[in-house]
């Protein structure tokens, strides 16, 4: 077949971490970001899916999860291991993970090796060839991966009811890896039916970060990912959406094998694509504020002065998601304290934030903490590519990326308490983990 070409490519570069990012599509619908580092012969080729567990149709949860199991059982061309071979002899690295908007499979490898891994994943977009044996084999190893990430782990079966509280009608708040008695119903005609829906080169996005120039990697993507004929359309997706909370949720698990308790408090916030302007970074900054490290704010009352922590973060899961977001915050009681106990005091020093604000000197040290710690990540090749890959699959752009830091230097103190009023204790639900003996 005729490789489609595409249209030239149009550069976006980020002023202040100096990044020159190189984007086009191809004819075929697929969408092609590249992202020079020429500090070592390496390049990291990651493809992705803007597809994941909140699209596994219902009853079906772990769908997404399974099929990328699944497309490593190879192809005519590619036999199961045969690939994974080849990177190892030449010393590469391949990995893949399933989000609830996204699914990623990269792979990092001598530069040489770039078109490789594109002939690879290319085949396996459309020619993924499965028996009713493998399905079966795999099938068995989720769920004893379910047994290990959750079943058997109170604190995983914690964060699953505290989700499907917060969220129970948009499938965001389903398990990325299913409900077991949903994977035990998972067949070779659902995963091929999903692949084929969804695995197609207008749902892909092509992340290539490393040394390689960009009109290699055009020419290259457009020879051998261009051969893939476009699906056709990519069907809506339309999901359920929760009304917004009124009434705060608590949930209490109490299981005999709980090493230490735990509290985790959870709140639905916008995602950076469907916030208004400021939000997310506000999100973001107060995240850090509040519990970035053991300079912020909950740690310092909670653990330093009060000792009713031993252990306390914040977190604004703000890449993860196309809709709404989660804001968590979790914290380890000390002994003598309860996860009753600390999620009170919790909600009294984010009552004392209410009041008396934020000190401007706080703000600034944990801007420049936040912008520092993101830009030391993006050093590493592997990060870089997996923040424009996430980004991108969750509604956001190039010109979003590349005024990040900008946007959370401009944050405000009062933007900081807009974002605190989002965390108000009934909008969101506690989840307290503690031993059977301490019920």
């Amino acid at each position: 077949m005729r490789p489609h070409s595409s249209s030239p490519p149009v550069a976006a570069t980020v002023p202040d971490a100096a990044i020159p990012v190189t984007a086009f599509r191809l004819e075929n619908g697929m969408q092609v970001v590249v992202i020079p580092d020429r500090r070592s012969p390496i390049v990291t080729h990651m493809i992705w899916y803007r597809n994941g567990s909140t699209d596994d149709p219902p009853g079906k949860s772990g769908l997404a999860h399974f099929l990328e199991h699944l497309m490593f059982k190879g192809t005519a061309d590619y036999p199961a291991g045969r690939f994974s071979a080849l990177l190892a002899s030449v010393g590469g690295e391949e990995n893949a993970f399933t989000g609830w908007d996204f699914t990623a499979y990269h792979q990092r490898v001598p530069n040489e090796y770039l078109s490789t891994c594109m002939t690879y994943e290319a085949d396996r977009m459309r020619n993924l060839a499965l028996d009713e044996a493998v399905v079966a084999t795999e099938r068995e190893v989720i769920l004893e991966e379910r047994s290990m990430v959750a079943d058997a782990n109170p604190a995983g079966l914690l964060g699953e009811a505290v989700a499907v509280a917060a969220i129970p009608a948009h499938p965001a708040g389903r398990p990325i890896i299913g409900w077991r008695h949903e994977i035990e119903g998972l067949t070779r005609a659902d995963a091929l039916a999903y692949y084929r829906r969804f695995y197609t080169p207008e749902n892909a996005l092509l992340v290539v970060a490393g040394d390689a120039e960009p009109e290699a990697v055009h020419d290259l993507a457009a020879r051998i990912y261009g051969a893939v004929p476009a699906a056709g359309s990519t069907d809506e997706r339309r999901h359920p959406q929760d009304p917004p909370s009124r009434v705060h949720r608590q949930i209490t698990l109490t299981d005999a094998t709980v090493s230490e308790p735990q509290l985790t408090r959870l709140q639905m916030v916008p995602s950076p694509g469907t916030a208004v302007p400021g939000e997310a970074e506000a999100l973001e900054l107060l995240a850090f504020l509040l519990g970035g490290d053991e300079t912020s704010i909950l740690y310092t009352r909670l653990v330093v002065e009060l000792a009713c922590a031993t252990r306390v973060q914040a977190s604004y899961w703000s890449a993860y998601f196309r809709g709404p977001a989660r804001f968590y915050i979790q914290g380890i009681p000390a002994p003598g304290t309860t996860p009753r106990d600390l999620d009170r005091s919790v909600d009294a020093v984010l009552a004392d934030l209410r009041e008396s604000g934020f000190e401007a000197s706080a703000i600034a040290r944990a801007k420049t903490q936040l912008v520092a710690s993101a830009l030391y990540a993006r050093d590493s090749q592997v990060s870089l590519a997996n923040w424009y890959g996430m980004a991108l699959c969750c509604g956001l752009g190039l010109d979003d990326l590349a005024t990040w830091e900008a946007r959370i230097e401009a944050v405000t103190a009062e933007a900081l308490l807009r974002a605190l009023s989002l965390l108000a204790r009934e909008r969101g639900v506690s989840g307290h983990l503690i031993r059977s003996e301490a019920a």
